[in-house]
């Protein structure tokens, strides 16, 4: 396998841009997805890692060899794409060994390869059968089996599951981590899925607009995301954002007032923060505790109940901002219900009019960790 560097990648398609100095190191064996909604650059991307797109400037490096200029087969790669593309009229077998026979392997080394790549992939029995006679899943594997045949030194994928139906997705996300820890090999996988991209990936790479937002592993980017677009993207039921006045600062952080009826004591860093700045509170519906008085009243909306989770929609009465909250799946609320949430502010998101984060304090003073949404001390 191999290590993959991006260095100061650019496409132009005429006067429009589509990537912007893209910079990544990625490791041997690391499971990278490229993550965005459509039209970010993802695929654009990938496809210029496997030579199918040329950069308007910049540098692909594999193993520690340039290959910008290399054509597509010199790379040493292979593409898994969101078709399965497999030839009809030829059994599983024949598709899986098709890459090899265009080589020219040796009749003996080409049956071991493919033998070894159905038992990895559980192929083994499906062997003899054309592509009409297996599920969509089955299908994908023997696609997958095609790339994995040839050994090469960097996996590239696709969007590969998006044509399959949720269970079967599920499915094959399991089956894909467990390929890549078999295989131990270098993948890099495209996905607008968060899910996807969550459940499987070592690292993810953010991208918005053509540009790289933030690198980082799942964990980092759920509770430390540096852009609004980066939290908002990143967590399923999405962040709440709540629009707030920044009304006075001091050593705890920053005071700020929603609407008319709330205040909270946000533990952050307040460097380049004025008073009467407005910014944008950021809280996780999972964060949210139905609060016994005081707190940030909703009127509830919509109430989806998921078996143990029940998902609440509504708006803030202060500022009628959209509300979710993640609750216990046998709480008691009914839709047009009032209630009041508790937040922690230690775990609220604060973002500035540009949407960057503020960063938060390293060690916020202690009788901020337990308070209510109007500051006091619980």
């Amino acid at each position: 396998m191999a290590t993959l560097g991006l260095k100061s990648i650019s496409k132009s398609f005429g006067t429009t841009k589509v990537l912007h100095d893209i910079n990544l190191a990625i490791e041997d064996k690391e499971f990278i997805a490229f993550l965005g909604p459509s039209g970010c650059g993802k695929s654009t991307l990938l496809r210029i890692i496997a030579g199918l797109e040329a950069a308007t400037q910049g540098q692909i490096i594999i193993g520690g060899t340039d290959v910008s200029d290399a054509a597509p087969v010199d790379r040493d790669i292979s593409m898994v794409f969101q078709s399965y593309a497999l030839y009809p009229h030829l059994s599983v077998y024949e598709n899986i060994a098709f890459p090899l026979r265009v080589q020219k392997i040796p009749t003996a080394d080409l049956d071991a390869r493919v033998q070894k790549t159905a038992a990895i992939l559980r192929l083994s029995d499906k062997l003899a059968l054309k592509p009409a006679q297996l599920s969509g899943g089955q299908c994908q594997r023997v696609a997958i089996g095609r790339s994995i045949v040839r050994e090469p030194r960097i996996f590239l994928f696709d969007e590969p599951l998006s044509s399959l139906d949720a269970a079967l997705r599920g499915d094959m996300r399991v089956e894909l981590s467990q390929l890549h820890r078999d295989l131990g090999a270098t993948m890099v996988y495209v996905t607008h899925d968060q899910v996807e991209a969550m459940t499987m990936a070592d690292r993810i790479v953010v991208l918005n607009d053509g540009r790289v937002e933030q690198f980082g592993t799942p964990l980092e980017l759920y509770h430390h995301p540096v852009t609004k677009f980066v939290a908002t993207f990143i967590g399923q039921p999405n962040m709440n954002l709540v629009p707030a006045i920044v009304t006075a600062i001091d050593i705890a952080g920053l005071h700020v007032e929603i609407g008319a009826a709330n205040s909270m004591v946000l533990p952050v860093d307040t460097t380049g923060t004025k008073v009467g700045d407005q910014v944008e509170i950021g809280i996780r519906p999972e964060d949210l505790k139905l609060a016994g008085g005081a707190g940030l009243n909703v009127v509830v909306n919509i109430l989806e109940h998921l078996g143990s989770v029940s998902i609440a929609h509504g708006n803030v009465v202060a500022s009628k901002t959209r509300f979710c909250a993640s609750l216990d799946g046998g709480i008691g609320l009914q839709e047009g219900d009032q209630v009041a949430f508790s937040v922690d502010p230690a775990a609220a998101h604060v973002f500035d009019a540009k949407g960057k984060v503020l960063r938060r304090l390293k060690a916020p003073v202690k009788s901020l960790h337990r308070m209510d949404i109007e500051g006091k001390i619980v």
